[in-house]
């Protein structure tokens, strides 16, 4: 139900000649839509929705999950910048 497209979609996204910019952005754009799930389950759950404890306990695990491993992308991406640039040629 989520935005969220599985590896093998990225995958074929990036083969297709997509560029490595629209990957991060849709990667990205990922990340918010869990981010946003997981927001208006807390918001139906502390409203006194009938929405099961372990649901919304899955969807915040799941958004912290996509935050930390954007955090690491770039993470990565900073530093194989930071490198290519001290590169000698």
């Amino acid at each position: 139900q989520s935005a969220a497209l599985p590896p093998a979609a990225l995958h074929a996204q990036a083969s297709a000649g997509t560029g490595f910019g629209d990957l991060l952005a849709s990667g990205l754009a990922a990340v918010d839509a869990r981010v946003a799930k997981a927001d208006a389950l807390v918001a139906a759950f502390a409203k006194g929705n009938a929405i099961p404890v372990h649901e919304v306990t899955l969807a915040l695990e799941q958004a912290r999950l996509s935050v930390e491993l954007a955090a690491e992308v770039r993470s990565r991406l900073l530093e194989a910048y930071r490198d290519f640039m001290t590169m000698q040629i």
